[in-house]
Parts: structure tokens; sequence; C-alpha cells
């Protein structure tokens, strides 16, 4: 999860595509709505403006709060500041990246491709392009088409600034203004509309910006509305250079122990990482994920004293949105390590105590590895944390550059043959989900000839499902990993149905290393331990069970598997497995020997149904090969 930009505070919706349909025509026809909107908000003296500074106040996700927004007009760099309830913020285009700074003051360049593309097109609006394509770069454009809204007509172009993200722009056919932009962002559409036209120093300007963000019926999510209401907006400001440049990160975190470097020891369930920390003096118990932000449930703020505000739409890998809040505390410890006044995302997270068999307070991610080098050491169970100058790189650790996109780290790859961009996720009890536009774009379904699908894992937003399939070899840089087991999403929700990745790595993968991040440099560390050469693992029951005191209750069976042959159904409470009470293993551990003993194994499950205990035979059978075949044909 990420810290959001100004205008997309609501950045944890993972919104559903929307279609855009335009007729090709002449350029020149566009260029009239151009100049037509030219001519309704200043004409000519736009030639001489220079720079926007607006001021205002914020709304979103029932918390209040104030802006400022300045733009360069001559070289599309931008930069807003805000504060919201109980955080603050800010994010801009230095004229080469973007960058953003988050409530508890880390601040990264986002380099990502579909960053980059984001900040591009942002810079070719702030820039005006449409009216002067030298300042920044040209555009191909597609339109005008005629649509009606809301029972006025409107002139819609569509726009792709060179090296950016197609824009559709509205322009009221009456007014001639701008009162609408699409934009494509991960998974989905945001709708920016603009209202409130007021004159300013001779131009006409916007005093007031709503976002949306809509499904994939066109519906919006209330929680997910952003709006900004100018009460100034001052023409040709003077500003200075550095008002856009990246910021330094804020003093705010340290490591106690002498040397700078603390190690933590955890536990790995269900290829999860926990481990204890402290919130304010009080212990605390944390599952550590480089894909999420510090985060607390709700009823873990409580114990800790810590209040939500704010009610915004949330989602994760999960299809469900869920509510979001946030606090601030005075510490988080973590080991030796130490945040001051860290921000915490308030979240409920379902039944996930259930799914993992563990109970825990919440997560810590993006923030403690943003400032410290983190070393994960699977196979000793161990977190060395370190200072970035103390930090130093496992030996013979493979090395891996990566960008960010928002705050998750991506890198490059090929799977099979096929280049892709992976994000890395701690978070992730999987080895490799790949994305659905990924899976459509290359044909995945029918190249690794994949059926039966399941629930796969469970995170925010409930659980995830996709078809397991063996993929063959894993190319990172000079690493080649093998024997993969993983899954194909094809749904149009959740995290997984963004086109920006190609997939998504846990720790399935990472338990065969030492995994080393340093943040400030930009790169990841693969040392290969004894579980290298070793092939996944992959269930042979066909059953997704949580736990439920000394039960286990079936929450999926997937089709045509071993469960589904028993006669299995969901909502089914396993009490004992070949005559041993369920209570006589973890949940995680139970997992393990479904997946790990052989297929053909034959075993008594006795079952509770509808009040009834009866006993089954589950006969264990492979779900997807033991190992990879050649390569499939295309």
């Amino acid at each position: 999860m990420a810290h959001p930009s100004l205008i997309r505070i609501a950045t944890w919706c993972v919104m559903a595509l929307a279609a855009l349909v335009s007729t090709a025509s002449l350029a020149s026809d566009a260029a009239d709505v151009f100049a037509r909107f030219k001519a309704a908000s200043g004409g000519e003296r736009w030639d001489t403006v220079t720079t926007l500074r607006s001021i205002g106040t914020l709304h979103a996700g029932g918390l209040d709060g104030e802006v400022t927004s300045l733009q360069d007009l001559r070289t599309g760099r931008s930069a807003d500041r805000y504060t919201l309830g109980p955080i603050t913020g800010a994010n801009g285009f230095d004229g080469a990246n973007a960058w953003s700074q988050d409530p508890g003051g880390e601040v990264e360049k986002l380099d990502a491709v579909d960053a980059k593309q984001r900040a591009r097109s942002q810079a070719w609006l702030g820039a005006r392009g449409y009216w002067y394509p030298q300042r920044i770069a040209e555009a191909t454009l597609t339109g005008p088409v005629q649509r009606e809204r809301d029972g006025r007509a409107h002139d819609v172009v569509v726009a792709t600034p060179q090296g950016g993200d197609p824009l559709t722009l509205w322009f009221d056919a009456e007014t001639h203004l701008l009162v609408r932009v699409d934009e494509r962002q991960g998974a989905g559409t945001s709708v920016t509309m603009l209202g409130d036209y007021r004159e300013a120093s001779g131009v006409r300007v916007p005093f007031h910006v709503a976002v949306d963000t809509l499904d994939a019926q066109d519906r919006a999510e209330p929680r997910a509305r952003t709006e900004v209401r100018y009460a100034t907006v001052e023409v040709d400001a003077a500003l200075d250079e550095a008002a856009f440049a990246m910021p330094e990160m804020a003093p705010t975190a340290r490591i106690v122990a002498d040397g700078g470097i603390t190690r933590v020891r955890f536990d790995l369930v269900n290829h999860h990482i926990y481990a204890d920390g402290a919130i304010d003096g009080k212990p605390a118990r944390f599952l550590v994920d480089t894909g999420g932000a510090n985060l607390l449930t709700p009823e873990a703020a409580k114990r800790f004293g810590l209040e939500g505000e704010g009610r915004i739409a949330g989602r994760g890998v999960g299809e469900e949105v869920v509510d979001v809040a946030f606090a601030s505390a005075k510490e988080l410890r973590f080991g030796e390590a130490v945040l001051d006044a860290p921000s915490f995302v308030i979240m409920s997270l379902g039944n996930l105590e259930e799914v993992e068999g563990v109970t825990f307070d919440g997560l810590v991610g993006y923030e403690l590895f943003r400032r410290f080098g983190v070393t994960i050491d699977y196979a000793e169970r161990t977190l060395v944390l370190a200072e970035p100058d103390r930090f130093v790189a496992p030996a013979n650790a493979h090395a891996l550059p990566f960008v960010f996109s928002e705050r998750i780290p991506i890198v490059q790859g090929t799977l099979d043959g096929v280049p892709g961009r992976f994000s890395l996720d701690t978070g992730s009890r999987v080895s490799l989900s790949l994305h659905s536009p990924f899976v459509r774009e290359h044909g995945l379904v029918k190249r690794y000839a994949a059926r039966d699908e399941g629930i796969m894992g469970w995170g925010v937003g409930g659980p995830s499902r996709g078809l397991p399939v063996r993929f063959g070899t894993l190319a990172l840089g000079d690493l080649a990993i093998d024997g993969i087991a993983g899954d194909l999403y094809t749904g149009d929700k959740g995290a997984f149905a963004t086109p920006d990745i190609s997939g998504n790595l846990g720790g399935g993968v990472f338990k065969r290393f030492t995994l080393a991040f340093d943040y400030s440099k930009r790169t990841v560390y693969f040392a290969p331990n004894t579980l290298f050469g070793q092939a996944d693992a992959y269930d042979r029951s066909g059953l997704f069970v949580l736990g439920e005191g000394n039960a286990l209750r079936i929450a999926d069976v997937t089709p045509r598997s071993a469960g589904a042959r028993a006669g299995l159904r969901a909502d089914d409470r396993i009490l004992s497995i070949d005559g041993e009470t369920i209570a006589t293993r973890t949940l995680d551990a139970w997992r393990a020997f479904l997946r790990e003993i052989p297929a053909g194994t034959r075993l008594k499950i006795e079952v509770a149904r509808a009040g009834a205990v009866t006993t089954r035979e589950l006969v264990l059978a492979d779900r997807i090969p033991a190992k990879a075949a050649k390569k499939p044909a295309r």
C-alpha cells in the first residue's frame, strides 16, 4: 500500500479499467477544440503566464485539510503539499522524475515505467501541452467525438503525450472549458472533474477539483473521492527553483544499538515473517511486508491508545473494499531500530488471523525498509537492520537493481523467455502470482495448460483466486530460479489486475535465499541458501483450510481435486486426519503436511457437517506437475 499523491489521496483503491471509445479524425479538429478552450479561458494572456500557486482546502474520506499546489507552466514541473486530518505529505515532479513524501517523512523518487508515464502525462497537462506542445512534448491526438453527459454535450479528445499515458479530455461544447480528464491508473481509471472556473489575473482557472475512482461499471466508490476547493490562485507567483525539488528525508529514524546494526529473530509461518516490536513502549507483533505500509488493525490501535481518523476506501489482493483510517504514534521500535512519530494506516484485516493461524497486531513495511538496510536470513530466521552507511550485502549474492512504483520495489526479469516486471513482496505467502493483463497478453492459460481455479492466497480485501501452474525458469539478472509453483490470476479486481506489473514474487521464492534490500541504492541481493535447488511443493488436497478452534474449516475446494473427489465441501470442519486430532499441529504445519506427503497417499478425514460427523477418504493427487515441463508451446 502506498501513501498517495495529493489528487489521488485514496490510491489504496485499485480500480477497474473503464473503456474509452474514440473515433480518429484530423488533428486540426482537436486543435480547434483546444483553441476554443484557450479563447474561453484567457486567450493570449496564457502566452505570458509562467507559474501558478493555488491554496485551498482538501477533503477526502471524511477528513479535512489544506493544500498548496505549485505549477511551472514552462516546464511542467509541479509540487503539492498537503495536510489531511492527522497526516501530512507532498508529491511533485522536478522536470525529470516524480517524487513523493509520505506522512512518516519518507521520500522516494518514483522511477518505474508506469510512474514515469503518469508523470509525463501530468507534466503535459501542467505545461498546457494542448496549447504549447513545444514546451514539453508532442501528443498523439484522437478525436474529437461528441458525447453526452449529464444532459450536456461535450467534445472529447484522447491525447497521448510522448512517453506518457493516454488522457481523455472532455470539453463542454457550450462553454468550451475543459471539465473532465480521464486517466488510467493501475488497473483502472481516475476521473478528475474541473469546475467553478473563475478569473485570476486575466485567465480563468478551475477553483474546484474532484477526483473519483470508477469500477468496471463506471460506478464511483464514495470513500475514494477527493475534493479540492481553492481559495486563491496566484498567477506568475515568484517560485524558488527548490520548490519543485525532491526534499530531503527528515532524520526521524535511527538504530540505538552500538555499531548501528540490530538483529531481530522472526518466525516463518505460511512463508510470512512475524517478529516482535513495540509501539509507545507496548509489545506488538508484526508481519513484515515490503509491499505494505505501517498498519494496525482497529483492535490493536485501540489497545495502543490510538484513534484512527477518516474513512477512505482501501483494497489489497482481494476484491472487497475496506475502510482505511489514519493515526500517529510517538514511537515504533523494531529491535533497536526506532521510528519517531510513525504514521499508521488503521485497517481491518478481516479474518486474516484465521487464515494465518497466528495472532498479530499489524504490519511494518516500506517505512522500515526505506530508512534502513534490511537483510532477511530465511534459513536462520533472523532480520538484520542497519543504518544505511553500515549496511553490508550478504556474501555470494546476486545483485539486482530495482525501481519504485509507489512504494513497491520492481525488478526486471524473464519467465520462460517472456520479459516481465516483478514486484518483491515479503507479504505474499505464494511463490509467484502473475497479473491478469500479463496472463492475457501472453496467452498463459493455454501455454501452461492451466485449469481448475481455487483460492491461492488471502489478504486485505479477502481471498485471491487463481489457476495453479508450474513454471520453468525465472531469470533475474544472472540468477536462474527453477521449479516455481505459482498461479495465474484472471480476474479484473484487486492488486493483481494492474497492467503495470507482470507478477508478484513472494515468500515461496524468497525462502530459498538470504534476501537483502538497500533502498537507498535501489538494489536487492539474493544469496542462495540450502533450499535453493529445491522445487516448490504444492498442495495435493485441493483444500484451502482455515484455523477454527480445534478444527480446520474448509474455505474452498478446487474442482476435480482430491478434496472434490472425496466429497468435501466449503464450510466442512475437519476434526482429525488419519486419526490425528487437528489440535496436535499448527495450521501452517497441516498445510505443509497436505502439500509435502506423496501423491497417492490415502488419508482418513473426520468431518463435521450440519451437526453430523462422518469419515471420508482423501487420496492425495498432484494438481500441477512435480517438475516443470519443457518450454511450453506458444
